[in-house]
Order: C-alpha cells, then sequence, then structure tokens
C-alpha cells in the first residue's frame, strides 16, 4: 500500500483536501435483525455496488462526488434503521443490496458535515449483531476479508471495515477483473481469522485496512484481504 494510502493513520496530503464520507445504513428491525456475518458481508458487497454503478463512473452524476471522496480520506460511517427510517432513507437516492437476511443501502458520498437530514439522525450505536451458528468454511474461490482477532468492535464499525477491504480488493484488479467480479454478483466471504494466522496475513503482501483511529479502535490493522487474485480465474464466462 502506498504511503499516501487512505488507510493509513498519519497525516498525509489527503488530510488537506475536503473531506467526505460515503453514508450506508442497515436495516435493523428488533424482531427481526440480520445475522452479524451476513451484514458485514453485504456491506462490503454494497462498496463494491457503489463503485462499480454507471453513475459513479465517468461522467455519472455521482462521478465527481466518488472522485471528491477518493481523493480525501475514505471515510465509511454505517446507521441503523428502522420501520418509518428505513422508509425515508430508502427514497434518497442510493443503491440497496441485499444478502440472506441483511439489508444495506449505500448512498453516494456527502460532506463530512453534510449529511442529509433523513439519514443524519440515525443512529451509530445499536449495531450489535450476532450469528445464530457459526459461519462455514470461506469460499476457497472468491476473495476472503480476514478480521482481525484481536479487536472487539461493534457490527457497524466493522461494517465499513469490511466496505475499506472491499474497495482494497476492487482497487487491485485489472477492468477486466473488475467486470468478472461485477458479473459474478461480487461474491465474497468475511470471516474472523485464527489469532495464529493474523500475522501470516497481514506481513504477506496482501492489501492490509490500517483504520485511522476516528472512532472506537485505536489506529491499526484491522482487515487483511485474501484473493482478489482468484477473481478473474474463478468468475470469467
Amino acid at each position: 500500500m502506498s504511503n499516501d494510502s487512505p488507510f493509513r493513520a498519519e497525516p498525509t496530503a489527503r488530510d488537506e483536501a475536503p473531506q467526505f464520507v460515503l453514508p450506508l445504513v442497515v436495516h435493523i428491525e428488533k424482531a427481526d435483525p440480520p445475522a452479524r456475518t451476513d451484514a458485514l458481508e453485504t456491506s462490503a458487497r454494497a462498496v463494491l455496488v457503489m463503485l462499480s454503478d454507471e453513475r459513479s463512473l465517468g461522467d455519472g452524476e455521482w462521478a465527481q462526488r466518488i472522485r471528491d471522496w477518493q481523493d480525501a480520506r475514505i471515510r465509511k460511517v454505517v446507521r441503523r434503521a428502522r420501520g418509518a427510517e428505513w422508509r425515508k432513507a430508502s427514497a434518497l437516492p442510493g443503491i440497496t443490496v441485499t444478502g440472506v437476511s441483511a439489508e444495506v443501502r449505500v448512498f453516494p458520498p456527502v460532506p463530512l458535515d453534510g449529511w442529509p437530514k433523513e439519514l443524519a439522525k440515525l443512529q451509530v450505536s445499536g449495531t450489535d449483531l450476532d450469528d445464530p451458528a457459526p459461519p462455514p468454511a470461506p469460499d476457497p474461490t472468491a476473495p476472503v476479508l480476514w478480521l482481525n482477532p484481536d479487536l472487539d468492535m461493534s457490527a457497524g464499525k466493522t461494517m465499513a471495515q469490511t466496505g475499506h477491504g472491499a474497495q482494497l480488493a476492487w482497487w487491485e484488479l485489472s477492468d477486466q477483473e473488475r467486470t468478472a467480479w461485477h458479473a459474478a454478483g461480487f461474491p465474497l466471504s468475511v470471516r474472523t481469522a485464527a489469532p495464529g494466522r493474523w500475522g501470516e496475513l497481514t506481513s504477506s503482501g496482501q492489501p492490509v485496512v490500517f483504520d485511522a483511529g476516528f472512532t472506537e479502535i485505536a489506529p491499526g490493522e484491522t482487515v487483511a484481504v485474501e484473493g482478489h487474485h482468484r477473481v478473474l480465474a474463478a468468475f470469467e464466462p
């Protein structure tokens, strides 16, 4: 990763640019919350869907905001909504991505202090989610976003981190590989690394997210991206 990476903690030229944030809203009803791992994977896919959407590319209506966001610190903030809150958020321009049990709506970047009122009033807290059963082994043909086993993050914070990891994987790919991954529906897995394997993952040249430490945790490594090179081999038509 370059020394000017938006995922490093130390100050860089990116900090001098106007700051934007990518809002994500997860649908959490009290009586029927999504499974944690499904929410983490759906959040990661939502970031990829936004990056690949035609409105985010070239002269698309969201393209300038995407460029401004990527020229600065690449912040992502996850908030929760239910009932009428979710319906109001869903009426704003954005994209809803669904998993098995999770729904995440991603919105084009907004200025750090310029959130739409429908999103600004949503809560960041209260995104604690659980898995009803241990997740199965990850798909060996698709990228895996490995979480740092030494960190205790809320589901919302972790969803932002898996979004960062997916974005790092995206940046590593050629246009052909991106097209293949997009056509396949962005398959990926999110799992927590075994304690003994985390050091191997972060020292083997894999893309790694370094959180800047703005919320919840101290600056440091949060997600290691493994298997981005499998995309074309597994999903090329």
